[in-house]
């Protein structure tokens, strides 16, 4: 799953961890997330293990004009790309706070 943070301030701050909550799957969602969720005594229900009415849904995207298969490449290359940017941050922090101590020691 990619990250839940709720880009849009006049959104709830879970709203996307409600709506995709799913047995068996990875969050990767933000701190200020996290502390809201913890926050929360339920979030609700949960996707069912089966996807319970995704066909229905996505063949309703289909006929309203979205290409699923093209939108699924371009956020699964979009998310990919700014996990791969995230990791090259924190080694890079990692390599500057290393450098820093050897220093000091």
């Amino acid at each position: 799953m990619a990250s839940t943070g709720t880009k849009d301030p006049g959104c709830p701050d879970i709203l996307y961890v409600k709506a995709l909550a799913a047995p068996l799957t990875v969050n990767t969602m933000p701190e200020a997330t996290l502390k809201a969720l913890g926050k929360r005594s339920q979030i609700g229900s949960i996707l069912p293990v089966d996807g319970g009415d995704c066909e229905e849904v996505l063949a309703q995207f289909a006929t309203a004009g979205v290409d699923i298969d093209g939108l699924a490449a371009r956020l699964q290359e979009e998310g990919a790309k700014a996990f791969v940017e995230s990791w090259h941050g924190l080694m890079a922090a990692i390599g500057s706070k290393s450098t820093v101590l050897k220093r000091a020691s």
